[in-house]
């Protein structure tokens, strides 16, 4: 018989609350205790159509079954997100990204210096990479606020190796879509458009890097990034680039959006790090997101919980200057 020791940071299915008890609790409470504002929420389409369907139901993934943190009801993932471009209110995206934004069929694109440059419909894809699997994170966002999100999807080392990346490929370019006339935030401008995001190739194909197709065993909603997205939970929320439609394998490091706009307060690696505060505020905690707007935050962690499997990757760069 096989006996295994959890890692440090597996978090088991066991401690995300049943679908059930978040659509028992009370709406008006949620809103409340979230903030947001009631008539906005009500515009959100609960039935919209999502984009990946394929590989449903995923997996549990048996190297994650253990740890012991507080979830994040459902209700909070899916009404308190980052998305610039449906708004720059956290609940704005669920409202603007269903209305009448498309993410099936979608198409991602493997381009530069691979071997095996080709472009999948995320369907497909899913299919040919050979299903999904659950993982359960922590996700912390570079404003100091966190979740704990159970994400469906797979490896990114298995889209890479799916490339095979010539030998003088050292980075990924990941870019989001660009569609002005769906996203109000592309017309408006608020940042420069599509956004682009960057990994080394190394940091690309660790065990704890992951394309989420998915949430709560469920395909993604448009808000949160449908069809796929980036998911690498050492690194704030900003890193995990949305909607992605294209991957180029480049000997150059890329310049993310965050990183382009505002250099000294967004760099390239946006690892989580207690040690180092944003030029605007600390990073040193955090507050949870559906703990009220009375709960005591909580300290962050050295790459967000990560630190024995990911330090490795970081051996001898200042972290205070590569941030």
């Amino acid at each position: 018989m096989l006996i295994r020791s959890p890692k440090s940071w597996e978090i088991s299915a066991s401690t995300v609350t049943p679908e059930a008890l978040y659509h028992a609790r009370p709406r008006r409470e949620f809103l409340r205790t979230l903030g947001v504002g009631l008539a906005g929420a009500a515009l959100a389409r609960p039935g919209a159509l999502f984009g990946a369907t394929a590989g449903f139901p995923s997996k549990e993934n048996p190297l994650y079954p253990a740890a012991k943190l507080k979830p994040t009801a459902e209700e909070y993932v899916t009404v308190y997100n980052n998305f610039y471009e449906f708004g720059t209110g956290k609940d704005e995206p669920k409202v603007n990204a269903n209305k009448g934004w498309k993410t099936d069929p979608w198409t991602i694109e493997l381009a530069g210096l691979v071997n095996q440059p080709a472009k999948f419909d995320v369907n497909d894809l899913v299919k040919k990479i050979g299903g999904l699997e659950e993982r359960i994170y922590r996700f912390r966002c570079v404003e100091a606020w966190s979740m704990v999100i159970p994400w469906d999807g797979f490896p990114l080392a298995k889209l890479v190796a799916l490339a095979d990346p010539k030998p003088e490929a050292k980075y990924l370019k990941l870019t989001s879509f660009n569609d002005p006339k769906s996203a109000i935030g592309q017309r408006q401008g608020n940042l420069e458009y599509p956004y682009v995001e960057g990994l080394r190739l190394d940091e690309a194909t660790h065990e704890l890097a992951f394309m989420a197709t998915g949430l709560f065993g469920k395909p993604l909603p448009n808000q949160n990034g449908a069809p796929i997205r980036l998911v690498t939970p050492w690194k704030y929320g900003f890193k995990n680039i949305k909607s992605v439609v294209k991957i180029e394998f480049t000997a150059t490091q890329p310049k993310n959006t965050w990183q382009a706009m505002a250099a000294n307060e967004y760099g390239f690696y946006a690892n989580v790090n207690p040690k180092v505060d944003h030029p605007r505020w600390s990073q040193a905690s955090e507050q949870i997101i559906g703990g009220g707007f009375f709960a005591s935050r909580q300290a962050t962690l050295m790459f967000n919980g990560y630190e024995k499997e990911v330090a490795s990757l970081y051996k001898g760069l200042d972290l205070a200057k590569n941030f």
